[in-house]
């Protein structure tokens, strides 16, 4: 990207006033600024601060469709970045954008990297960030896979169900958990065992809200309904918290017929032979005349 004249004239005239800023802006909303310049700056709707103690290595652009990436350090404050919201997941994947500025006309700016955030770690009252650039969206898989199972996630674009509809969601208060990944219901009526399984459990209020997870187990025992996610969730859950639980998928066909009446929607091949037809051999008592496996 060109250098604006304005700033070029700048960089031309020997003394300069130059320093960094990043915004930063979560999947959920939430909006950071950050500057290594001594004072607060503000320009494109984000105040940015100093006080984060932010800095960032090099960041190297290459030509072609190369993977461009840096990182970024700074300390953990409540302030700012804190540690909770690290642990919590609240930054993975975050929206990433530098800038040089003149921190004496900060509408003399080059636009310096767009990204986003991706391995978080921190240690020692600090975080390390690594930066990842657009083109890090390149390395995605597209298209569709020929495989029985569904593609889609349940409720997406491609799925079309609406998890809206009774029956396939539950907001309740928590009654009981244990290491932030067990769920006890005294009374949670109403739905088959191991609906939920497979599903996703979102916290609706509390420290931890927003977070989401999914759920490995929901069984029906004598004492009510118990349902567990495969990892613990960031940030703290306690009694009394709102959460809602979704209908889990196993994405076969048969699922998303009976439980769902969606397979007019269902994004997988299930007439696709499986590996075992390498093995299979004629035999005298079925049909050998050459047509469709599926009967």
């Amino acid at each position: 990207m060109a250098v604006p004249a304005d700033l070029q004239a700048h960089l031309d005239g020997g003394a300069t006033t130059l320093c960094r800023c990043w915004a930063v802006v979560r999947r959920d909303g939430a909006a950071f600024g950050f500057t290594d310049h001594d004072r607060p700056l503000a320009f494109g709707g984000h105040t940015f601060r100093p006080d984060s103690g932010m800095s960032a290595a090099a960041i190297q652009a290459g030509t072609g469709l190369a993977v461009d990436s840096s990182e970024a350090v700074g300390v953990l404050s409540d302030a700012a970045i804190g540690e909770a919201d690290i642990l919590a997941g609240r930054f993975d994947g975050a929206e990433v954008t530098a800038w040089l500025v003149n921190w004496r006309a900060p509408d003399q700016r080059r636009l310096l990297f767009r990204g986003s955030l991706g391995e978080v770690t921190r240690g020692a009252g600090a975080f390390r960030a690594e930066l990842r650039s657009l083109a890090e969206g390149l390395n995605q898989p597209l298209g569709r896979v020929y495989q029985a199972p569904c593609s889609a996630v349940l409720g997406d674009g491609e799925c079309r169900f609406d998890l809206g509809q009774a029956g396939y969601s539950a907001e309740v208060a928590v009654e009981r958990v244990e290491d932030r990944k067990l769920f006890g219901f005294a009374d949670l009526a109403g739905f088959d065992d191991r609906w939920f399984e497979k599903g996703r459990l979102l916290v609706l209020s509390g420290p931890a809200e927003g977070l989401v997870a999914l759920i490995k187990n929901d069984r029906l025992r004598g004492d009510g309904r118990r349902v567990e996610t495969w990892e613990a969730l960031g940030a703290a859950i306690e009694t009394g918290d709102r959460i809602r639980l979704e209908a889990g998928c196993d994405k076969r066909a048969e699922t998303c017929r009976l439980k769902f009446g969606n397979f007019n929607n269902f994004r997988g091949f299930p007439h696709v032979p499986g590996e075992d037809w390498l093995m299979s051999y004629p035999a005298s008592d079925t049909a050998n005349d050459g047509g469709s496996l599926e009967r």
